[in-house]
């Protein structure tokens, strides 16, 4: 007997486990120390090295015009497709 289970569902059920590891994730993070000072050897602004994680996404949202928690509630594959697409758009101007 085969049971198909619907593309929909299987979607659901990805994208909720995916929520619930970035959470513990999120909560992991918060112990662990990460260099702040330079990063792929470039120097980070000392304001930007004093914030955490949500404090980094809220500067984003207010900088791009983005509704509240609309950054920090994207995937972590979205959230680095829309910083590289924020980069180029920069880039460009």
């Amino acid at each position: 007997m085969v049971i198909l289970i619907p593309p929909n569902m299987i979607q659901w059920l990805l994208k909720s486990i995916l929520f619930i590891m970035g959470w513990i994730y999120v909560i992991l993070d918060n112990f662990v120390k990460h260099p702040t000072d330079e990063l792929c050897g470039i120097e980070i602004d000392e304001d930007l090295r004093q914030l955490d994680r949500k404090q980094l996404c809220t500067l984003l949202e207010l900088k791009y015009d983005l509704g509240e928690d609309e950054f920090w509630n994207l995937p972590s594959t979205s959230k680095i497709r829309l910083g590289c697409q924020l980069a180029l758009n920069q880039k460009k101007k």
